[in-house]
């Protein structure tokens, strides 16, 4: 049975942070959860590691493992060379509470904001239908498991370089999953520009990257909002149609001035 070094995450905010390092012995099938909770019960019983399905559903455990953001339960050591230490530390997006413990309260904040299911007023329950192929595209929306390692990774999120509101990735494919409702009445295009800041995003498509369920957040989801947003606020001959007709509703607004997202998510 080999051993591997680990490098752990600790601190909170009211102490400098640092890296403990732990033996770890070494069984086949262990996962990077695995190894922390042998920390746990050998060697730091004291540790802060948040978890809870260790079946890759909940999306409690991520953290970052070798500067990748990862579910912990589903990232196996035998995928690293064990004579180099791996390192895991806390998402780095949201606010540390302890050790690989982050705050992230904020992304239910968000939640919150965004325009809830408007379905039909005039239309019985009992008589709501739509094809399967409408069921099939949303329903790939809504295989998330808010594990928020697609908003760890967003790079407008992870590096806090404008003061916008932003969505984050995680949020924009919950407004694609309303917004491509087969029966969804409500207009979020307005929303998704403003409040949403879905602009912000350059399709990088790392958080596609990340995402342990597969969903293709960025072309599935962002593009196809980007092109409403666009269509409705930026296509120059929908404009002129407008002004045709004299409808100014959906023209650009001027520009406002930056506005507070509501906290620092940094760690």
């Amino acid at each position: 049975m080999a051993n591997l070094l680990m490098r752990i995450f600790r601190g909170s905010p009211k102490e400098p942070g640092t890296f403990a390092e732990f033996e770890v012995p070494v069984e086949e099938g262990m996962v990077v959860l695995d190894a922390l909770h042998w920390i746990q019960a050998h060697a730091a019983p004291d540790l802060a590691v948040r978890w809870n399905c260790k079946a890759a559903k909940c999306g409690s455990c991520s953290a970052e493992v070798n500067g990748r953001p990862s579910l912990t339960c589903k990232t196996r050591l035998s995928d690293f060379d064990l004579d180099e230490p791996i390192t895991v530390e806390p998402m780095r997006a949201f606010p540390l509470v302890r050790d690989l413990v982050t705050d992230v309260s904020w992304n239910y904040e968000i939640n919150r904001s965004i325009p809830p299911f408007q379905p039909p007023a005039d239309t019985p329950v009992e008589e709501w239908r739509w094809q399967q192929e409408d069921i099939e595209r949303v329903q790939e929306y809504r295989k998330c498991i808010e594990c928020f390692l697609c908003q760890d990774v967003c790079h407008v999120l992870r590096n806090h370089e404008v003061e916008r509101p932003f969505l984050g990735p995680r949020f924009l494919v919950r407004a694609a999953g309303l917004e491509m409702h087969p029966i969804d009445t409500a207009d979020r295009t307005g929303y998704l520009k403003d409040d949403g800041g879905i602009g912000l995003c350059n399709i990088t498509k790392c958080c596609t990257e990340v995402c342990p369920e597969h969903i293709k957040i960025t072309d599935n989801a962002i593009i196809p909002l980007k092109e409403r947003v666009a269509d409705r606020y930026y296509d120059p001959i929908q404009m002129f149609w407008r002004r045709l007709r004299g409808d100014r509703s959906s023209a650009p607004a001027a520009a406002a001035p930056a506005a507070s997202d509501g906290g620092d998510r940094s760690s």
